[in-house]
Parts: structure tokens; sequence; C-alpha cells
């Protein structure tokens, strides 16, 4: 610069700057043509938006103009300072001291009432023009494609990620509203069908929010550039922009998909319990009848205890359960009339107090039968012991004889005294281990006489 303020560049350093910001002016050109093919800019241009992303955008759209103009300016400059060098081969001082003017200086008079972001400082008046140097007017525009970007790119990353899914379980929940339907579920006659309802409701609430308000459901993973003055290079790459640095809300939505597949199984064990509900209900029935045929049997071999078992406490037979019986015409008209929501926790309890059921009528029965299988167990002892006699020798022996009808007669008349029957077994036991009654052990000399009697 003139006067000695800023040193005069030479002939390679203007070169070496020109085919610099010339390098910089294609890379910026050709970012800036690629921002205007982000699918989310051409999305969100003309779109009714609310909230956050209505807010952000404002900004981001006057920002998008202004990146045009700032390198219109840009470009116009460097075109100056270009035909300046191209007056001769060899420019003069004063051609060399205007070029370092035009490639260091300030020399790029831009409209300060067109920057957004000089109005918002709070303490600094707005200004009608503005003069900064080629490289402030870079970064300027880096600042500012890095805020356009930055909204374009989120929104795009939430439109990419939710809608399509929101209406695929939109889809599969009209498909689960239809499976209720078919079991019987109906709004306000079920919760499931309250439920369903009340996810369809926020299923749509979600879908427009995430039509209108995008970036209500971004979490940028550091905070958002502002207004021109966030960092951020406009990409060298031509047909390139940078990736959101953030990620997706997708909670509320992974949360309503699982309440829909809790609501979707417990449909289809409805739907599995109106297929096998006749066969369940048989087998309930079955469970009962059997409970009966048991507790008959029961009732028979109490009477035939009392009749042949003397001095014997012989307990009570219960009653059928006539409450089961009017549950299952209860859980009849459930499945008749298509009320599986009911029909399921009334069947399952039928289930259990049936199988119940039938253990308490088998416990009975065991329980009053106690003494016969007694009786059953002292003649089987007996006959064992008879057999017994007859393998010792002591079949014919009078005492042994004696003993063995005691004990027939006391365990086959009627009433039968158990305790004195069994004292009867006792004794035939002892009398044919009494040491007299025992065979004498063949000695050396009885073993050769058999022999030579053989």
């Amino acid at each position: 610069m003139a006067g000695g303020t800023r040193p005069v560049m030479n002939r390679e350093q203007v070169d070496r700057a020109l085919a610099q910001l010339g390098a910089e002016r294609d890379a910026v050109e050709a970012a800036l043509l690629a921002l205007q093919d982000h699918p989310g800019l051409r999305l969100l241009t003309g779109a009714e938006l609310s909230g956050r992303t209505r807010e952000r955008w404002a900004v981001a759209e006057g920002g998008m103009a202004l990146l045009w103009a700032l390198f219109d300016r840009y470009a116009e400059a460097l075109a100056s300072a270009r035909a300046v060098r191209s007056r001769r081969t060899r420019p003069t001082a004063a051609e060399l001291a205007e070029l370092g003017e035009l490639l260091s200086g300030r020399a790029v008079a831009v409209s300060g009432g067109r920057l957004p972001e000089a109005a918002g400082q709070l303490g600094v008046p707005a200004r009608l023009v503005e003069r900064v140097t080629l490289t402030e007017l870079l970064e300027r525009m880096n600042g500012w494609y890095a805020v356009v970007v930055e909204v374009v790119s989120a929104v795009d990353a939430v439109w990419s990620a939710l809608p399509a899914r929101i209406d695929l379980l939109l889809a599969e929940l009209g498909r689960v509203q239809m499976l209720a339907l078919s079991v019987g579920v109906r709004s306000g006659a079920h919760p499931l069908a309250d439920d369903l309802d009340q996810l369809a409701g926020q299923l749509t609430a979600l879908r427009a929010e995430v039509v209108a308000d995008p970036l209500s459901l971004w979490r940028p993973s550091r905070v958002p550039a502002q207004r021109g003055r966030g960092a951020g290079a406009v990409d060298s790459q031509p047909g390139a922009w940078a990736s959101p640095t953030g990620a997706v809300d997708t909670g509320s939505f992974d949360r309503m998909g699982r309440a829909l597949d809790d609501i979707r199984v417990e449909l289809e064990g409805l739907l599995r319990l109106r297929d096998e509900s006749h066969e369940r209900l048989q087998q309930v029935a079955d469970l009962l009848q059997r409970a009966d045929l048991t507790l008959a049997e029961a009732r028979r071999a109490r009477g035939e205890v009392l009749a042949k078992i003397a001095a014997t406490e012989v307990p009570a037979v219960p009653g059928p359960a006539s409450a089961l019986r009017e549950a299952i015409g209860q859980a009849v008209d459930y499945q008749q009339t298509g009320q599986w929501h009911r029909l399921g926790p009334l069947l399952d309890a039928l289930e259990n107090a049936a199988a119940k059921e039938l253990g308490r009528a088998r416990q009975a029965l065991t329980e009053v039968a106690q003494p016969l299988a007694v009786r059953a167990e002292l003649r089987g002892r007996l006959e064992a012991y008879k057999a017994m006699a007859a393998r010792l020798g002591l079949a014919e022996d009078p005492e042994v004889v004696e003993r063995f009808e005691k004990a027939r007669w006391l365990l086959w008349s009627a009433p039968c005294d158990l305790r004195a029957g069994a004292e009867a077994v006792a004794r035939f036991q002892q009398a044919l281990r009494a040491p007299e009654r025992q065979p004498a052990p063949q000695t050396e000399d009885s073993a050769e006489g058999e022999e030579t009697d053989g």
C-alpha cells in the first residue's frame, strides 16, 4: 500500500496470491452449486414450517441469498485484480501497489444493510457499507455456509429417518386394529383398544411434528453455528457438503413401536385363545368329571371302611365344587359372545381350580381308603409268611397252623380289627422264627449217610 503503511508485493507474490484466490473462488462456486442441489434445501424451499425449524430456516434462507451476493463481490474483486495484472508482463511499482491493495487490503465494499448479523450485534450500530479484505470476505462466506449447510443437512437427516418409518408403523397400527376387531376388542369396551386409539393419535401428531418442525427432533453434538459466526470452511470438493454433526431423536418413535409390539402380542394371545378355547374348556370339564368320579370312589370307599373296618375314624368326603360349574357356564357365555379378553383370565383361573379340585379329590380318596390299604398290606404279608412256612417245612406245625388261622380270621372278618390283625400277623411271623422251628444245619456225617443211602 502507498505511503509505506503496507509492504509492496513483488510480481511473484502477486501471481501466487492470484492463483490461490482463484482456486478458492472455484472451490466456493462449486460448494455453492452443490449446496443448491442439496435435497434438504429443496425440501425446505416453500415448506410450511413451525417452531425451531422456522426460526433456523429464516436465518439460513437469508444466509443462502447472502452467500451468492458475497460470492459475486469476491469474484468481482478478483476479476479487478486480474485485470490490473494483465496490463503488462512486468507491472510497474504503482500497479504492484494497486494489486497489493486489491489482494490484501480492505478494497471490497459490501452492503452492511444486507448483513443480518451486523444488525444483531448488541451495542454495534448497523452500517450501510462495509469494506473488507478478500480473506475476511472468504471467512464470512465460510461462516454463512456452515449456518446454511448445518440446517439443511440436519433437516434432511430427520426427514430421511422418520416420516417413512412412521408411515410404516401407522400401517402396522392399522393391521393391529383390524386384529383387535377380529377378537372383539373395541374402543370403550377394552383397554387395549383405547391404547391403540391413543397410539394412533400420538403417531399422527409425531408425523405432523416431523414434517413441520424436523429440527425439534434433531440433537446436535455441538452448539449450532450462529449468524455467520460459526466455524467451518466451504468444501473444496465440487458436489459435496458437510455431514450433520448430531443424531435424530427417535426415542418417542421407538417407544411407540415397542408399545405397539406389546399390544400385538396380547392380541395374538387372544387370537390363540379364540382358536383354543373350545379344547381348553373341554379339558376343564374333563378334569372336573375325573374329580367327581374320584369323589364318588372316595364315598364308596368310605362306606366300605365303615362297614368292614372296626374302630376307625374315617374323614368325611367333600362334595363337588358347584361354583366351578357356574364359572364354566360363564366361560361358555363369554366364548359364544366373543368376549375373549374376559374369557382369557377366567379360563386360566378355571384350569388352575379344576386341577386343584382333582388333586383334592385324590387326596380325599387316599385318606378315606387308607384303612383298606393297611388291611390289604397285612393280608399280603400273611400270605407271604404262609409261603415261608411251607418252605421251612412248618406247614403242618400245630402252633404255626393255629396262629395262621387266627390271623386269617381277624383279617377276613367284618368288621376287621386292624390292630388285632396286625398283632396276629406279627405272632405268626414270630412262630416261624422260633429257634426250635428252624431247620437243623446239615452235618458231614448225615451228608455221608444220605450219600450212602443213595
